[in-house]
């Protein structure tokens, strides 16, 4: 308890994300004139100088210089609008954003958890909430109460549903069956990292497809195997606070018929995907070399506005059959509130956007990937032990810091370019660092929803306390960070490709 209240006073000592990456535009300033001045340079292994026929040779460029001053406040513009992750979430936003507010998502939670046989409902509501990451927000808000009641309704203590729907939701974030805006955002960081030192590099929010589809079905084992050893003894039998299944929210019949045809427009949706991915001269297939997986095909390169589809046609059919759009200006205003609600997200984007214009302008990033390459060589750190090393750090650094892009985008174009320099995929790296991000969602006092989840408990039990979840929590994170570096490490044994154009190894 004493390092946790540690933990939780230095977090909450942190400045906003937004002020951090102001702080570091300074900080980039005043390096980039040391670094300068200082003389240092780095052979790029992988761009040759077309005027010398050798590798090129790096230096560092002092931002500070009145040359470089009056080139950052002509792009200041250009630098947020050309920050890769803005335009990406945005519009994966259109469908998202849609089939949240039309309470499509909500009702599939409810219609989900509520209708399965007691003996699968624990599996059930670990793996709900492993999916739920798709929804973004929702996932965190719905479930996890929603969970309590169902436990409730069938006899068992609630907290135990409560803390296995949050579980799911908050350690298992980095698992899925479906590629969601989860992977377009980090993706949007990666991609733009490694051609820092690949400027040829192409990759897709599916390359870590493969991992995330046999993550799900092991946490979701896992987690049911915990949630009954562990977390069931510790409340089953103890008294708690009945408030009813009032709350309980059935679904209707009118959201039943709702799902139903929401259904079978996603059905339909898929259907002409498949079929435009059928045939020699298919239009989702890559011209040259006739794939459908190739980093260049228009299935890969055009994933964003398929996943936007794919959840704005269902959501569009719910709300109108539920009677929540009726024309076109309800979803002009379904669509605006969801933009809204990126407000903040916006915000970031920009400061993170000039941060990593000047980051990459004073060339510090690729001489931290090359010095920092060349001293994990030296060292001998490489293989699955560097890997793990990066995993224990990102979960480190998320106990204070709980915004997924706000990490990767400082952490990004230093390990995603030093990482490709010593051989491996840059979806490697950044499947590392997703399950370091998800690990200790669930342990941090800081993370988002955690107040939510206290609040949530405290409505079953008045006297509960951060102890109580961190205890309640812990087994989920140790046991869910074993099994996925397990895994990891089988990946790269086997060289298994992490997903469609995500490899295990990198050459240039």
């Amino acid at each position: 308890m004493r390092f946790l209240n540690v933990v939780e006073r230095v977090g909450n000592k942190l400045p906003d994300p937004v002020t951090i990456f102001v702080i570091l535009w300074f900080v980039v300033l005043i390096l980039s004139y040391i670094v300068s001045k200082s003389g240092i340079t780095a052979v790029h292994p992988g761009q040759i100088d077309e005027a010398t026929g050798k590798n090129l040779v790096i230096s560092g460029v002092n931002l500070l210089s009145k040359e470089q001053l009056q080139l950052f406040l002509g792009n200041i513009v250009t630098n947020f609008t050309s920050f890769a992750p803005l335009g990406l979430v945005l519009v994966t936003m259109l469908g998202a954003g849609l089939a949240e507010k039309s309470g499509l998502m909500e009702t599939v939670m409810k219609s989900t958890v509520t209708k399965v046989p007691k003996r699968l409902l624990t599996a059930t509501i670990i793996f709900v909430g492993i999916l739920a990451n798709a929804v973004a927000d929702a996932g965190f808000v719905v479930l996890p109460p929603l969970a309590a009641l169902v436990f409730l309704g069938v006899g068992r203590h609630p907290l135990v549903g409560l803390f296995a729907g949050y579980a799911g939701v908050a350690a298992g974030f980095s698992s899925n069956l479906m590629i969601n805006m989860l992977d377009v955002l980090v993706s949007g960081f990666t991609i733009p990292a490694a051609q820092i030192v690949d400027p040829n590099y192409v990759g897709t929010p599916a390359m870590n497809w493969y991992f995330l589809i046999a993550s799900t079905f092991i946490l979701t084992a896992l987690g049911t195997f915990i949630t009954e050893k562990y977390l069931a003894p510790r409340f089953e039998g103890s008294n708690y606070i009945s408030i009813g299944r009032e709350e309980t929210s059935e679904v209707t019949p009118l959201e039943k018929k709702a799902i139903k045809y929401a259904g079978l427009g996603f059905l339909i949706c898929v259907i002409v995907l498949v079929a435009l991915c059928i045939g020699p001269d298919a239009f989702m297939k890559d011209n040259e070399t006739g794939s459908l997986l190739d980093a260049s095909a228009p299935l890969m390169t055009g994933m964003v506005p398929i996943i936007t589809m794919l959840f704005f046609v269902p959501g569009l059919t719910y709300g109108i059959i539920t009677k929540k759009i009726k024309n076109d200006k309800d979803v002009a205003s379904i669509l605006y509130d969801s933009m809204a609600g990126m407000g903040s997200y916006i915000v970031l984007a920009f400061a993170a956007g000039q941060f990593l214009a000047l980051f990459n302008s004073s060339n510090m990033s690729s001489l931290l990937s090359i010095k920092g390459a060349e001293w994990l060589k030296d060292i001998g750190l490489t293989g699955p032990g560097l890997l793990v090393a990066f995993v224990i750090f990102a979960a480190f650094i998320n106990l204070f810091v709980g915004s997924c892009s706000a990490k990767w985008a400082v952490m990004a174009p230093i390990f995603v370019p030093m990482f490709l320099l010593l051989g491996y995929d840059p979806a490697l790296t950044q499947m590392a660092y997703r399950i370091g991000d998800s690990i200790t969602n669930p342990l941090s006092p800081i993370f988002t929803y955690f107040p939510v989840l206290l609040a949530f408990a405290k409505k079953y039990d008045k006297n509960m306390g951060i102890g109580t979840i961190m205890a309640s929590m812990m087994p989920y994170s140790l046991i869910f960070g074993l099994a996925w570096i397990i895994l990891l490490v089988i990946f790269m044994i086997f060289n298994i490709p992490l997903g469609p154009g995500g490899g295990i190894y990198y050459h240039m």
